[in-house]
């Protein structure tokens, strides 16, 4: 896991080189790698915020620098381009919903629970998810519906690891018997995920005054009853 940044992005410590480069190994590299990450957290909070706010093409590297409180420099070590930053950044986050969904789904099966109680924890880390990380998860829905971003097929791919998780609980669910066998694995798998992100940013744009559990209460009543209800008799 990883800490969130104070403007409602997840921060990441990165897959680049670690600044100076010639300290790679004991407590000198591992400091070199904490300070880059502190940094490369900075600037992916400083980007969510600025993109959520005024949008891709009109935010520039210079702003997410002043934002993030370091020079501009810094931005073009960490990162070759702004592209680079932000295709980091929808990866770096869609992973960390991923592990997140996972370990709801783990977690359920090591209490014993089914696969649509799994299913239910799963609705529920992904509201907390959002709630932890709004700004993100607005920057996300949007870049799902653009076709022409150079990190489309990245986007793509993080997307699918995300969706197979659920796609896993619920094939899972079927060969069991716990849930029937004319469910479109694909579909419901998307459709789930999809009910989530929609409500929860309805949920914080225009509802903000309902509770984590209020939302999570209603989006379980539509799963037990539209999934759970499908359930083959044993």
């Amino acid at each position: 896991m990883t800490s969130s940044t104070p403007d409602g992005g997840p921060g990441t410590g990165g897959s680049r080189n670690a600044q100076g480069g010639s300290a790679q190994g004991g407590s000198g590299g591992a400091r070199v790698r904490r300070n880059r990450g502190s940094t490369r957290q900075k600037l992916f909070g400083a980007a969510v915020t600025l993109i959520a706010e005024q949008g891709f093409s009109a935010t520039t590297v210079e702003e997410i620098a002043d934002r993030a409180g370091v020079a501009k420099g810094t931005v073009y070590y960490n990162f070759a381009s702004k592209n680079e930053l932000f295709e980091e950044l929808l990866r770096y986050g869609v992973e960390l919903l991923t592990a997140d969904l996972r370990e709801a789904a783990g977690s359920t099966a090591r209490a014993g629970g089914g696969r649509v109680d799994a299913l239910d924890a799963m609705v529920r880390a992904g509201l907390a998810f959002i709630d932890r990380y709004p700004a993100f998860t607005q920057l996300y829905v949007a870049e799902l519906w653009r076709t022409n971003r150079a990190w489309n097929s990245t986007l793509a791919v993080v997307r699918q690891e995300a969706v197979a998780v659920v796609e896993e609980q619920l094939r899972g669910g079927v060969e069991e018997g716990e849930l029937s066998g004319e469910i479109d694995i694909a579909l419901t798998a998307s459709a789930l995920v999809g009910m989530v992100l929609v409500a929860a940013l309805d949920w914080k744009a225009f509802q903000p005054e309902r509770s984590l559990d209020d939302v999570h209460a209603a989006l379980s009543l539509l799963l037990q009853g539209r999934v759970g209800g499908c359930a083959r008799p044993r």
